[in-house]
């Protein structure tokens, strides 16, 4: 009963049990996982070193470099602008320590932005170097010989000639040759290339980043700017206590000054009377007589807004222009204790200006003890008129000057050791002169006029000269040229790899099975480019005027494929199609 009913489906019973006894019998070896050995320190290197070499690691490098620059351009840098960085700490208790950690306030100097230049340095290096050993092989070489069938390329075109195989090769190898191709005889066909100077520009391209990298860290590295504010009349010399501020690169030292002096002689400013651009200035210049070296010639030069004077390695850039009022003070007997011109710094764009005037020495009160004056001064060369109730402005030009006081005395603190600014005043152990009412001193003055200061201690005269100042910048950025450099033969270079197309023509031309020649053209870019099959078109027009066709053979005869071009630029569309 129990064979009646036994179970014959597939993969069970009898089948199962065979199943087993092969795999019993079975002499195969059983397969072990696979163990790959281990990689290594040698073998992690070259990993590591394939990777960072890479095209895509490369670009990507580039890309956060970029990124890494723009903190730089956004976060005020301690490099640049200190003041900046310390208004930033006092507002953004919270975010400044962070920027601190991250090294957000000097991004160009910071470890990361470090690594980054660093990498992407050795990267472009990983890269040129074995392309450059390539190409250097490909130029020492030749052509390849020609595919066995050049009509699976994608343009061809073919035709049959009367005239013999080698006629037809001499003549396609001189109009290669001709047209600036790399041509030579491989077998019955002719190999031409051309187009090798995409690789150049594409090798240029990468030298030339390489290069205005180094020009960038070699000019941060050796880099100087300082800014001087120099009244009409008063001179200049390139050394280090001569800047009103200076900042300097970590390599830089005060032997790497170009040594230079000069002398502004007079500052012209023009500006707009009328229209819609009333006030916009027309001329910013200064004349200045300067001399190189301590001993050199002296010479004179006209600044102007981005026309800077070039001495060396330094550039003198006219960066901004004020007015100096010259102001006279006198004590309680009549002596002069100072005399001089003030700049004072605008603070928009008719020159409303604010500054200080400070008595240090020289000075007795009344009552025959030292003390120290000072007058907060507002000055505008065009007044708008009591009626508007503030010192403004209404035009750059000294048309109607003006000079507002206000008169302090006491200690300014100017021998506390403490640096101070000539345009700000601290007035912590200050005391205000008082009016008639009890109220602060002041006054406004027009040149030639006089403000004397109560209880008989002193005056001060607002002189009718009024000089004008300039503000020079005094660059010195020794890589600022091979930068320039590196960045004109980038472009040209990068033109190069996208415009050259680097192209291969082969002809063959052999003697078919009735005795006439079959020339056969074909052409094939190594980049996309639409003009190879243009271009062979053309080369194949100028070859079938010195080989010219054929009929074909009637449907007897055997023969390839070699229908007559008369249009070889038909004929090389249609191969383009297939």
């Amino acid at each position: 009963m129990s064979d009646t009913t036994t179970d014959n489906t597939p993969g069970t019973g009898e089948d199962q049990e065979l199943g087993d006894a092969g795999s019993q019998l079975s002499t195969a070896p059983k397969e072990e996982p696979a163990h790959l050995p281990s990689l290594g320190v040698v073998g992690w290197a070259r990993w590591f070193w394939r990777q960072l070499t890479s095209m895509r690691v490369a670009l990507l490098l580039l890309l956060l470099l970029s990124l890494g620059a723009i903190p730089g351009s956004l976060i005020p840098q301690t490099g640049i602008d200190a003041t900046k960085v310390a208004d930033f700490r006092e507002r953004h208790d919270i975010l400044a320590p962070v920027y601190d950690k991250l090294g957000l306030f000097n991004v160009y100097s910071s470890v990361w932005f470090s690594a980054i230049y660093i990498l992407l340095f050795i990267s472009l290096i990983g890269c040129i170097v074995p392309r450059t050993w390539q190409f250097v092989g490909q130029l020492r070489g030749r052509p390849p010989g020609a595919p066995r069938r050049l009509t699976r390329l994608p343009a061809h075109t073919t035709w049959r000639t009367g005239a013999e195989p080698e006629t037809v090769r001499a003549a396609a190898l001189a109009l290669l040759r001709k047209r600036r191709f790399r041509a030579h005889l491989v077998g019955d066909a002719v190999a031409a290339e051309k187009g090798y100077l995409r690789e150049v520009g594409n090798l240029l391209f990468h030298i030339a980043l390489i290069v205005m990298l180094i020009a960038f860290a070699w000019g941060q590295l050796f880099k100087s700017e300082g800014n001087k504010l120099i009244v009409e009349g008063d001179g200049f010399a390139n050394t280090l206590t001569q800047y009103d501020d200076f900042k300097a690169g970590n390599l830089f030292t005060n032997e790497n000054l170009e040594p230079f002096s000069f002398e502004v002689k007079e500052f012209t400013g023009t500006y707009e009377r009328t229209g819609p651009n009333k006030g916009t200035p027309r001329t910013y210049e200064t004349e200045l007589t300067y001399a190189e070296g301590a001993d050199g010639e002296e010479r004179t030069a006209l600044v102007k807004v981005n026309k800077p004077l070039t001495i060396g390695d330094a550039k003198v850039y006219l960066v901004s222009h004020g007015y100096a009022p010259v102001v006279t003070v006198r004590d309680g007997k009549g002596e002069i204790v100072f005399q001089d011109a003030v700049p004072l710094l605008p603070l928009d764009a008719n020159v409303t200006s604010q500054g200080v005037v400070k008595v240090l020495d020289g000075y007795r009160n009344p009552d025959g003890k030292k003390e120290q004056l000072g007058f907060q001064a507002w000055f505008v060369p065009t007044f708008g008129g009591s009626a508007t109730g503030a010192m403004v402005s209404r035009f750059p030009a000294l048309d109607y000057p003006v000079l507002a006081l206000n008169a302090y005395h006491g200690d300014l603190k100017a021998d506390s050791g403490i640096p101070q600014s000539v345009y700000q005043m601290d007035k912590s152990k200050m005391k205000e002169f008082k009016d008639a009412d009890g109220e602060l001193f002041k006054q406004l003055l027009t040149p030639g006029e006089t403000m004397t200061l109560p209880d008989g201690a002193g005056s001060i005269t607002f002189e009718k000269d009024v000089k004008e100042w300039a503000g020079f910048q005094i660059v010195q950025e020794s890589g600022a040229g091979w930068a320039l450099g590196g960045a004109v033969v980038a472009i040209a270079g990068l033109a190069g790899s996208l415009f050259i197309q680097r192209r291969r023509v082969w002809v063959r031309a052999v003697e078919g099975p009735d005795g006439v020649t079959v020339v056969e053209m074909a052409g094939l870019g190594r980049s996309e480019s639409a003009k190879v099959p243009e271009e062979l078109g053309d080369l194949a027009g100028l070859l079938y005027d010195q080989a010219p066709g054929v009929p074909d053979p009637g449907p007897d005869d055997a023969s390839p494929n070699t229908s007559d071009p008369t249009d070889p630029q038909a004929a090389t569309a249609e191969g383009a199609e297939q």
